[in-house]
């Protein structure tokens, strides 16, 4: 995502959230308010008139829930990603909107620029979940019933070996950096073979990624 700011539409039932968050990210070039919502349903329309990068999302709207619009858009808008802005980090909303396809999920209590870097991040086409809970989610989400419904390991096919290294550190919450210190090989390297894993397995992003994982039996929960 260059050339251009990130386009951003903010989709909050409370005026005061998004004209906050609107005046916040006003003061940075980078990214760029492209449109308000105040229901989930207005979302799913907005993005339809706007073309967002980024749809900024609140859980408990109006009319359609947050979880619904990001699955009605994640599904019809190709190029436009869901970054899930909660009050909260309750486990049953970050459960349904990574169901949904949500690329990342952080609470309104984080710093500015911490939400400002998680938009660019999800713009980007990586994942992003709030510090504390991206591991420990991750088990929970594959171990809960009905959270992964194929839960039998199935083999890894049309990818190389490396690859297979590179994904099952994924799973197991790895960035990039740590991947590319843990096989001895360049960042750059590792963000390729991340994109070509996507490629491959025809996951959205690495949330999607790291769930793959487990179910192909590369990464196992604990006990």
């Amino acid at each position: 995502m260059t050339g251009h700011p990130v386009r951003v539409l903010l989709a909050d039932d409370q005026p005061l959230v998004r004209s906050g968050l609107r005046v916040l990210m006003a003061e940075h070039p980078d990214p760029e308010v492209v449109g308000e919502a105040a229901t989930g349903a207005e979302a799913v329309q907005r993005v339809g008139e706007v073309g967002p990068d980024v749809v900024v999302m609140d859980i408990r709207m109006p009319v359609m829930d947050g979880i619904e619009a990001t699955r009605l858009i994640t599904a019809g808008a190709a190029t436009t990603r869901v970054l899930v802005l909660a009050t909260f980090d309750e486990d049953d909303y970050v459960y349904g909107a990574l169901r949904a396809g949500a690329s990342g999920f952080v609470v309104k209590d984080m710093a500015l620029d911490d939400i400002l870097a998680a938009i660019r991040v999800v713009a980007a086409g990586d994942a992003l979940i709030a510090p504390g809970v991206t591991r420990r989610l991750i088990k929970d989400f594959v171990g809960r019933p009905g959270a992964a419904p194929e839960r039998v390991p199935r083999p890894v096919e049309g990818i190389t070996e490396r690859e297979r290294e590179v994904l099952t550190l994924v799973g197991r919450g790895r960035s990039n950096t740590e991947i590319a210190a843990d096989l001895f090989i360049t960042v750059a390297t590792a963000k390729s073979h991340v994109s070509r894993l996507l490629a491959k397995l025809g996951a959205r992003d690495r949330v999607q990624l790291v769930i793959t994982a487990y179910e192909m039996g590369l990464v196992t929960l604990p006990h």
